[in-house]
């Protein structure tokens, strides 16, 4: 895991370093810093009006009584979304919008949910054996009160 996290913060960092210096000497600096800027602003209202729409289903689950686990997801992957929006460069804008955009974070939140369950699944499996069965008494009991009494 540290391991990834290690190659995250460097390589991507790397990646767009390298992206907006091959974009700019194609297109010129100033429409490479224009455009990292029109997708931080767009990606970043996007995220808010989608967070803004998913918290109302979330509080009317909850009024409903309904646990809002799929809402919460969303909220989450918004919110992911707009942090990585707000990182300059293109190859995060482009995995911003990608999450913003339902189709595909929906796709993610299926990937999420099977990770989850199948983790789970590992967890249970080995601690947890249920054996169903049935409890049979021994000794049944006598019966108490005037039904016990036999005619002697």
């Amino acid at each position: 895991m540290l391991f990834k996290l290690f190659l995250a913060f460097t390589l991507i960092p790397v990646l767009e370093i390298y992206l907006l210096i091959q974009l700019g000497s194609f297109i010129g600096v100033i429409p490479s810093i224009l455009i990292v800027i029109l997708t931080g602003v767009v990606g970043a209202s996007l995220a808010r009006q989608q967070g803004v729409q998913t918290m109302l289903k979330v509080q009317k689950s909850m009024a409903q009584g309904l646990m809002p686990a799929a809402e919460l997801l969303d909220a989450f992957l918004i919110l992911v979304a707009g942090v990585v929006l707000l990182t300059p460069g293109f190859i995060t804008d482009i995995a911003g919008l990608l999450i913003l955009f339902p189709p595909s974070r929906n796709a993610l939140k299926r990937w999420f949910q099977n990770k989850l369950e199948s983790s789970i699944a590992q967890r249970t499996s080995a601690k947890d054996v249920v054996i169903e069965g049935e409890v049979i008494d021994p000794q049944p009991k006598k019966p108490e009160g005037p039904e016990a009494k036999t005619p002697s």
